[in-house]
């Protein structure tokens, strides 16, 4: 596990993945095929939060080292995500630099905390080779309720389930029980 502090005192636990190509790919199907009504996605930095959500079942393909998330049918709006090796064409090749800036470099489960060190949000986020975040997988939260998607007095901890259960798969950690005490994160 590695441990960032951000500026404002808070913290973020990271759980690393694997990065070949069908790690990211196993993982990414089961996000967005199994999981697609759960997970809010988008790139997630300092300033911006773009917080997408799928309203139907998209399709993971992959194609040249990027995979595609779409729904069938809907030309209105999909994303690529370079995860493997991109060679480009037989005409107009990839140079090798630019692949690898290209590629996930890495990838990690996360945990956010605040500055007294309560957990407020759980996830997956992905760096290309530049160290830029390619993106942000927000899992179901304890502390908001799926159907209002506000914060709650009480969280419901079974919601922590996909996180744990994705994490030990992909970053070997084995679960852990609830935290012991139930006092919501202070956010924003």
């Amino acid at each position: 596990m590695v441990t960032e502090t951000g500026l404002d005192g808070t913290r973020t636990e990271y759980f690393e993945v694997e990065c070949a190509e069908p790690t990211l790919l196993a993982l990414l199907r089961e996000l967005f095929e199994e999981h697609w009504g759960e997970v809010i996605f988008g790139p997630c930095i300092e300033g911006a939060v773009f917080e997408g959500r799928f309203a139907s079942r998209p399709r993971v393909s992959l194609l040249d080292g990027y995979v595609t998330v779409q729904v069938d049918g809907d030309e209105g709006w999909h994303f690529h995500l370079c995860i493997g090796e991109n060679r480009g064409s037989a005409g107009l090749p990839t140079p090798p630099a630019l692949a690898a800036r290209r590629r996930c470099a890495r990838a990690a489960f996360f945990r956010s905390l605040d500055r007294a060190g309560r957990p407020g949000s759980w996830g997956v986020r992905m760096w290309n080779g530049a160290g830029e975040q390619m993106m942000t997988v927000f899992l179901p939260n304890p502390w908001i309720d799926p159907e209002s998607r506000r914060y709650v007095r009480e969280p419901d901890w079974a919601r922590l389930t996909l996180w744990m259960r994705l994490r030990e798969r992909f970053a070997s950690v084995p679960s852990e029980p609830p935290p012991a005490h139930a006092e919501p994160p202070v956010t924003h």
